[in-house]
């Protein structure tokens, strides 16, 4: 699968000198502390907190310590979250997920206007054209700039200039993992409730299982706890990720959040509380790439026994980011970092493989 987003970390897959601030307890914070990860981890069972507790620094500046409810972007979780969303809105009768992107936004300027669906959008399979493709590197992205990131844009504009490419693909027939399609569905969602993305996120996500510490990161805010995001490219040390307007990332991965947030959330979310059990089938059904709406779903041995998981990470630049739901086990993974040292989905996995009880398989 390929799961490697925007700007995605080429870190090694090794374990690294750990975290010298966080002695470990626990054999769970072990599989953390044997690394390099800096962030915050929270793993429940039921209702059962396993583990809750910030590893390294959250701002290198003031060598302020990650606590566990530290605040951090969670990049690509902003695209469950508009999932989720829209399938609350397929239920209200107000968007069809097999109408194309014209039936809710009339004017928009790209050819997939009356050729692909808000199903296409939703598993990535619109074939339109992916306007991060040219970014190779932090070092490309450095030195040309990222204007969709690093200009002011408001969210219709966004879709105008950087969402309404070409089709490169027949929509339908490849998956091309691509925050264009998250960006268009969150005018969707505008256009279809005549409010904010915000607003609406707030209103029908956010409020319902008491999410307090969630929201859209902004340039111009100021979020209380919200830890800063650091890269290391190749040989070069760790550095201060590039100025952006947070923002711009929009439905597709401009939101912040806590682990305490995420857990309620998840819970809302794969107990039933957020939507149908129709729905959440639809969601959790994978399609092309073992991708759903808004996560891939595939399955995970340990010891001989299949478990079914339910996969959403995120990555821009430093912010690091995994909610991994064990959808037969009742066990939630969430991983907040803001470097790029560590990869989170084989973090999450090792967390994973040793909730669940294989010692040598934690360790591999």
């Amino acid at each position: 699968m390929d799961r490697r987003l925007f700007l995605t970390a080429a870190a090694s897959l090794a374990a690294l000198p750990s975290n010298a601030n966080a002695a470990a307890s626990s054999p769970i914070e072990e599989v953390i502390t044997s690394t390099e990860f800096s962030g915050s981890v929270l793993v429940a069972q039921g209702r059962k907190i396993v583990l809750r507790k910030g590893f390294g620094l959250a701002d290198r500046s003031f060598e302020t310590p990650c606590g566990p409810d530290t605040a951090y972007r969670i990049a690509s979780i902003t695209k469950l979250m508009t999932a989720t969303l829209v399938m609350q809105l397929v239920e209200a009768g107000r968007i069809d997920l097999d109408q194309p992107i014209r039936t809710y936004i009339a004017d928009y300027k790209g050819p997939a206007a009356g050729q692909v669906t808000v199903r296409q959008l939703l598993n990535h399979s619109s074939g339109i054209e992916n306007f991060d493709k040219g970014l190779t590197s932090y070092a490309d992205a450095a030195a040309r700039g990222m204007p969709a990131y690093q200009l002011p844009h408001r969210p219709r504009a966004l879709m105008d200039q950087f969402a309404s490419g070409p089709l490169v693909n027949p929509p339908g027939a490849a998956f091309d993992y691509n925050n264009a399609d998250y960006v268009i569905l969150g005018q969707i969602i505008e256009a279809v409730e005549g409010d904010s993305y915000e607003a609406v996120l707030s209103r029908r996500v956010l409020a319902p299982p008491g999410l307090k510490s969630t929201g859209m990161a902004k340039h111009a805010g100021v979020v209380a706890r919200l830890a800063p995001t650091y890269y290391k490219d190749e040989a070069a040390p760790l550095a201060n990720d590039m100025p952006v307007y947070p923002e711009n990332w929009y439905a597709a991965g401009g939101l912040y959040s806590t682990c305490d947030d995420l857990l309620a959330f998840s819970n809302a979310l794969y107990g039933g509380r957020l939507m149908s059990a129709g729905s959440l089938k639809a969601l959790l059904t994978p399609g092309l790439d073992e991708y759903g709406f808004g996560l891939w779903v595939s399955e995970l041995e340990v010891d001989g026994r299949k478990h079914r998981f339910a996969q959403r990470p995120g990555r821009i630049m430093g912010a690091n980011t995994l909610l991994l739901r064990m959808l037969d086990d009742d066990v939630t993974i969430i991983i907040l970092g803001n470097t790029n040292l560590m990869d989170t989905d084989r973090l999450g996995f090792r967390l994973a493989r040793r909730v669940l009880g294989s010692e040598q398989a934690a360790s591999s």
